[in-house]
């Protein structure tokens, strides 16, 4: 077969997204589906049309309690100075809740409230009213009355209703089949022998659970190469068998991004690029008379296309409302800058603090999956508007439910792994709680205390003139505040290095005679603080070292990045080297320690925290680590009398 070649695309569009999903949803003119299905299996689908009830429920008049049936006329002159008794059979009838009422019986008197005399005989002492404690027909549900109208997304309930009214057989908007077809030379499946430059296929599974959830019926397609005629193939024959096409990756201006051009080639193109950030290389056409989406390769740029995109087109083929998420007013813990003309959709950790939501960005890097598992909301930049200063308040769109996000504790400041072993614990004893982590480095931990962003701060902070961890940084910080600084672990700095340590690095000076490559970390981090002193006692610079500025922010990058050079070094904790197989070069042994408010130590959440600390589970969990001990019995450090 002749391959054909396409001239690369590199300009992108920028329109508007909501002009894009409306002219998408205008385009789709497919009509839906009806099909007809048991009642017992509808959970979660949409009605295709009214749905009537068959019969009334009661469909008799029934007793509403357990007691005795009678003519409310002939009770009138009960009363305590009179009492009324009453023969079984002529007067009275017992029954039993649900039970039809036989005529000429007309209310019920309680069981609690009757006297019975023998076998046929009873009294009473008060008299009974037309109808009192009868259930008439047609109470819940009357005969011809419509339960649900179409669009209508059933519930468990609804079964219930629907039974009840004889509907055992419902018409239900048939699910839209949406293919999903991955594209790419480097895509492999998840079990395959990974080699260099491969990339695990993981988009086109969660694109087919995001379109279950929306009420769609996904057809995930093999991997399709980046070969021109093989993506035309797999498009034309999901037109033909789809409602909805999606096609991953090539929707941007690279080389082998020939997904625009086949579109147009073989259908119309509306859309290729939208204002928005991340995902602004979409692609929205049309294939047969089926809306073909194609979204860029980046997994979150991905995920918030398919949202945009893709679920209203679920939602108007089954005929229901999109779904909209709960919102909730934040305060900025950082800054966000934003570009003019597009929208920026950040990821946010929050947290509740002294009486308020304070939300932190994660990374905004478009391939950072994990950025997307750990947020609990998205904040939306508008277009207009450049960006937002720390301490500003802003709406963001709730990714998880409002009460887990309120008992969150907020953790700031250095990285370190065992936080995140202390976050598992918590949720295992305590399942609404969890620990909303935002690695900044020890310095920005000590300030989102002091302007009361977060709950708990780890720091590891050494001064060079005291050789004391933590303390002086409290005490020049944080004075005039009521804090606690409370002894967490013990653990070791060190080189990180490549496997055999080929340029032989003991010492710092070693770094400079071997001219490797450092992987530093943040300005404010303990760790950046300890290297700066190990240069200052050698009579180095920052100049002497190769990488100095080149940052990251968090003790696993740093062993990431070594992991990939086998000239690399980088200065960090021994489980991010253990982790990533590295060697390691003990260097110092420092202290670890949680910085929080008294309010919040003195808290249930606080008390907790530290008792799960000195649990027997979680230290046997921090002992396998390795490189650290958890300090026994802590009590909090001494402090300034200013600080207390």
């Amino acid at each position: 077969m002749e391959q054909t070649y396409y001239k690369r695309k590199i300009y992108l569009e920028d329109k508007p997204r909501a002009e894009a999903r409306e002219e998408i949803l205008a385009a789709q003119q497919l009509p839906s589906e009806t099909e007809y299905i048991s009642a017992t299996e509808a959970l979660g689908r949409a009605t295709a049309e009214p749905i009537f009830a068959r019969v009334s429920m009661p469909h008799y008049h029934a007793s509403a309690m357990d007691g005795i049936a009678v003519v409310a006329e002939s009770t009138y002159q009960a009363h305590e100075q009179n009492p009324l008794q009453l023969k079984k059979g002529s007067q009275f009838c017992y029954v039993d809740t649900g039970n039809a009422i036989p005529s000429p019986f007309n209310a019920v008197i309680m069981i609690e409230h009757v006297d019975v005399i023998d076998d046929e005989t009873i009294e009473i002492i008060e008299p009974a009213t037309p109808w009192q404690h009868i259930r008439p027909i047609g109470e819940d549900i009357v005969q011809e009355e419509m339960l649900f109208p179409q669009g209508h997304v059933l519930r468990p309930a609804d079964l219930g209703v629907l039974l009840a009214a004889q509907q055992t057989v419902i018409p239900i908007v048939k699910k839209p089949v949406v293919t999903i077809i991955p594209t790419g030379n480097e895509l492999v499946e998840a079990d395959s022998e990974l080699a260099s430059g491969n990339i695990i296929e993981f988009n086109g599974t969660v694109f087919a659970n995001f379109i279950k959830e929306w009420g769609g019926e996904p057809k995930l397609h093999t991997i399709v190469k980046d070969e021109p005629e093989k993506i035309k193939e797999a498009l034309l024959a999901a037109s033909e068998t789809s409602d909805i096409i999606v096609i991953n990756a090539g929707s941007s201006a690279g080389r082998k991004d020939f997904t625009v051009h086949i579109i147009g080639e073989i259908g119309t193109v509306f859309t290729h690029g939208v204002a928005a950030r991340p995902g602004k290389p979409v692609i929205l056409g049309k294939i047969n008379g089926k809306i073909v989406v194609g979204v860029p390769g980046y997994p979150v740029s991905a995920y918030l296309a398919l949202e945009w995109f893709v679920r209203p087109l679920v939602c108007k083929y089954l005929g229901i409302p999109e779904p909209k998420r709960q919102t909730v007013t934040v305060k900025l813990g950082r800054r966000i800058v934003s570009s003019m003309g597009a929208e920026d959709f950040v990821r946010m950790n929050i947290g509740y603090v002294n009486g308020q939501f304070v939300a932190n960005p994660l990374t905004r890097a478009a391939g950072v999956t994990m950025s997307y598992v750990r947020a609990d909301g998205l904040l939306v930049v508008p277009p207009n508007i450049i960006g937002y200063e720390q301490g500003d308040f802003a709406e963001v769109e709730l990714l998880r439910p409002l009460e887990e996000v309120r008992n969150s504790i907020v953790f700031s400041g250095s990285h370190d792994l065992t936080i995140d072993l202390l976050s598992s614990q918590l949720k295992r004893v305590h399942t609404d709680r969890k620990i909303v982590s935002s690695h900044v480095g020890s310095m920005a931990g000590i300030m989102a205390i002091r302007k009361g962003e977060a709950h708990v701060a780890g720091i590891h902070l050494l001064d060079p003139s005291t050789k004391q961890y933590n303390v002086s940084y409290v005490n020049k910080i944080l004075a005039g505040q009521d804090v606690v600084l409370y002894p967490f672990l013990k653990r070791k700095q060190g080189w990180i290095l490549p496997k055999g340590n080929p340029l032989e690095i003991e010492t710092v000076a070693d770094l400079v005679r071997g001219k490797a490559n450092f992987v530093n970390r943040q300005k404010g981090a303990g760790t950046r603080i300890l290297f700066d002193l190990l240069l200052s006692e050698e009579g180095l610079s920052s100049e002497d070292i190769i990488g100095y500025e080149r940052e990251m922010f968090s003790h696993l990058a740093v062993a990431a990045e070594v992991k990939g050079d086998r000239y690399g070094a980088g200065l960090g904790i021994y489980p991010a080297a253990k982790a990533m197989d590295l060697d390691f070069i003990p260097v110092a042994d420092e202290e670890y320690d949680l910085l929080m408010t008294r309010s919040f130590y003195e808290s249930d959440n606080g008390r907790q925290l530290v008792e799960l600390i000195q649990s027997p589970a979680f230290k046997e969990q921090v002992e396998k680590i390795g490189g650290y001990q958890v300090v026994e019995n802590a009590e909090p450090k001494r402090l300034s009398e200013e600080v207390k």
